[in-house]
């Protein structure tokens, strides 16, 4: 997709306040963030406003604070700090949105969902945060799809809007999957419920040469098929949905792979038609991931969305790991999205293999239905009037 927007490289930053929309929305314990890797990805962008000589203005949010109550858990201070070290480069932390003087050239304010109105874009706080820049810079893929004041409000008010270099990454790499891909294209999807990846699900496979399907979600489209899942996680109303996906595969010319084999309790191996009633199906077997692993050997292109099993836990561990490995070592332009997935990569040292790895959660997945972004459509909006 060729979008319509302005970026940071198309604006002078010299001498001017930018205030740049950033993703930290990250896992922090005893004060310190445990997952810097939103954080890392977001250096460019900062960098870059630094070194034309711009006053750089951070905001973001963090978790699901109630709005108006000051919670300590969901304060950014730590993220401060993190950037501190990052940068190497002093961060001024200010609790609530203010102007910053000019001596400060690096500055983050507290989590924005503290703020009355920010999830309501309410347009007096989008008006405020207008005010304290010249340029407001969107570059947090992974809330583009929340039409909040921070995303969506203050773009509409600032002098001038851009997107930042992390978005503009994210949806290339997405738009190579989505609209450019080199066949065969093949998905990858696990996580445990079908029901909220329908219409990603759809999507995929009216594009996708062959998807495969593992995790929860796959013992749905077990059931589907007339096997017994037992006592494992599945969605008994979404069978029909299930039913409906497998069809559209066919008209599709898209070949949906399940599981052959299961690891069951204990860690035990079976087949699927052998599992019993009260058998709990937790990962993919060897079988399935031996064939998994065989069909993304010959992949040109690879999108991978959801683990395929409770990899937590190393008795359910073996197929996603497999998997992993399999895409690290296939010569295939690879896309990985999703908390867990990534997760996964970096507890079994395959994360630095992927071609690319998206920042976005809910972003992500939106986008592979095909929805227009409202952070993008802003600054779409924004560059045409």
């Amino acid at each position: 997709m060729t979008l319509n927007i302005l970026t940071l490289n198309d604006v002078p930053l010299y001498g001017k306040r930018v205030l740049i929309r950033e993703d930290f929305n990250v896992a922090i314990e005893d004060g310190k963030v445990i997952n810097d890797m939103r954080i890392r990805a977001a250096l460019p962008g900062i960098q870059q406003a630094l070194a034309a000589g711009a006053q750089v203005l951070l905001m973001s949010h963090l978790g699901r604070p109630e709005a108006g109550i000051y919670q300590e858990k969901f304060s950014l201070k730590p993220v401060a700090a993190r950037l501190e070290e990052l940068l190497q480069h002093s961060v001024s932390f200010f609790s609530k949105l203010q102007p910053i003087p000019k001596t400060c050239s690096l500055a983050l304010y507290e989590n924005v969902r503290f703020l009355v109105g920010e999830t309501e874009n309410s347009p007096a706080l989008a008006q405020e945060m207008a005010n304290l820049c010249d340029i407001f810079v969107m570059d947090a893929f992974g809330s583009a799809h929340r039409a909040h004041a921070s995303t969506v409000g203050v773009a509409e008010f600032a002098p001038i809007a851009v997107a930042g270099p992390l978005l503009m990454q994210e949806v290339t790499a997405l738009d190579r999957i989505m609209r450019h891909p080199q066949h065969p294209l093949l998905t990858i999807v696990g996580g445990a419920k079908i029901s909220g990846k329908i219409q990603t699900l759809h999507s995929l496979i009216t594009i996708s040469d062959t998807l495969l399907i593992g995790g929860g979600m796959a013992n749905t489209f077990l059931a589907a098929q007339g096997f017994n899942v037992g006592a494992s996680l599945y969605e008994p109303d979404q069978v029909p949905r299930a039913i409906e996906l497998l069809k559209l595969a066919q008209q599709h010319s898209c070949d949906i792979i399940l599981p052959q084999d299961v690891v069951i309790n204990e860690g035990i191996n079976k087949p699927v038609a052998a599992v019993t009633s009260t058998e709990q199906i937790l990962d993919i077997g060897i079988k399935t991931s031996a064939a998994f692993a065989a069909l993304i050997q010959h992949a040109k292109t690879i999108l991978w969305n959801g683990p395929l099993g409770v990899f937590a836990d190393p008795r359910y561990a073996a197929g996603t790991k497999k998997i992993a490995q399999a895409v690290a070592e296939s010569s295939a332009y690879s896309v990985v999205g999703g908390g867990e997935t990534i997760t996964a990569l970096e507890q079994f040292n395959y994360a630095d293999a992927m071609s690319y790895i998206s920042t976005g959660g809910g972003a992500f997945l939106e986008y592979l239905e095909g929805n227009s972004l409202p952070a993008i459509k802003v600054l779409t909006k924004k560059n045409e009037s």
